[in-house]
């Protein structure tokens, strides 16, 4: 059975809703949103995928975009003339669109209760989504459709430190020597509760930086960046669920959670790689 759905309910109310109507078959719904952007503790708590740290728009096909290429100096002077900036090089490219999508096998018992299922995809399924969205938008997709933040050709390399705090102000200044802002971090959590430990969450905060934490680089890993200004996260509005009767371990039944999204890199220069020896 194949349906779609406007947005009434959560996504796991109304997914659960139409695998009941389905009598047991196997179920295909289609949603008009990003299911990574709506996993509903990221309403009350301040964890930030890297997703919330990108400008977005949205598209229904592959997109064209504004690329500027770095040239020469890293280094700014003190006129427009010396600045980086201009002796950018200019170009258009474009994005495309990829699927991402996570799978979670759950018993007969979870699929047979309909707000059970329910709570299931919306707390636990689409989690797995935002740590594969996580992980393509850092790391790139085996299609090479998403380039991957940390390693994008054009990015520039910080000097490595002992002292995070230095990595972090030296490393948002080094953004700021090509004409961006520095408006994020994104780091292993190890880096993160660091920082609150030492109270520089708090003072980042302050200067309108946010910090996204993820295990999806290392734990003496970092990236700052103007990440607004830098990128694009290109987003369909396209997700799908699904579940497919005993498809998964064990014979258990397997649901299947997808989005399509892709990602434009204007301003590679940017996006300053830190590395911290712990």
């Amino acid at each position: 059975m194949t349906a779609e759905l406007t947005r009434t309910g959560s996504p796991g109310q109304e997914f659960a809703a139409a695998v009941f109507a389905a009598f047991g078959e196997d179920v295909t719904v289609s949603l008009p949103c990003a299911l990574p952007a709506t996993f509903p503790f990221a309403a009350n708590r301040p964890r930030y995928t890297v997703r919330h740290l990108l400008k977005t728009r949205e598209v229904t096909e592959p997109t064209g975009y504004l690329r500027e290429e770095h040239r020469g100096s890293d280094t700014s002077g003190a006129s427009y003339g010396a600045t980086p900036e201009a002796r950018f090089s200019t170009s258009i490219s474009t994005a495309a669109i990829t699927t991402l999508t996570a799978s979670l096998s759950v018993p007969r018992g979870i699929t047979a209760n309909e707000q059970t299922l329910a709570n299931v995809v919306d707390h636990r399924l689409i989690v797995r989504l935002c740590t594969v969205e996580n992980d393509a938008l850092l790391n790139g997709t085996e299609d090479g459709v998403i380039p991957g933040i940390r390693t994008l050709a054009g990015s520039r390399q910080a000097k490595p430190s002992t002292d995070l705090g230095r990595v972090i102000t030296q490393t948002a200044a080094l953004v700021e020597e090509t004409g961006g802002s520095c408006d994020g971090v994104i780091g292993h959590p190890r880096l993160y509760w660091e920082l609150v430990r030492n109270g520089l969450l708090g003072r980042l905060a302050e200067a309108g930086v946010r910090v996204s934490r993820t295990r999806m680089l290392p734990p003496d890993e970092l990236i700052l960046a103007d990440f607004r200004a830098a990128f694009t996260l290109l987003d369909t509005l396209d997700s799908t669920m699904e579940i497919r009767r005993g498809a998964g371990a064990d014979g258990q039944d397997l649901l299947i959670a997808s989005v399509r999204i892709g990602l434009a890199v204007h301003l590679p220069q940017h996006v300053l790689l830190g590395t911290i020896s712990w």
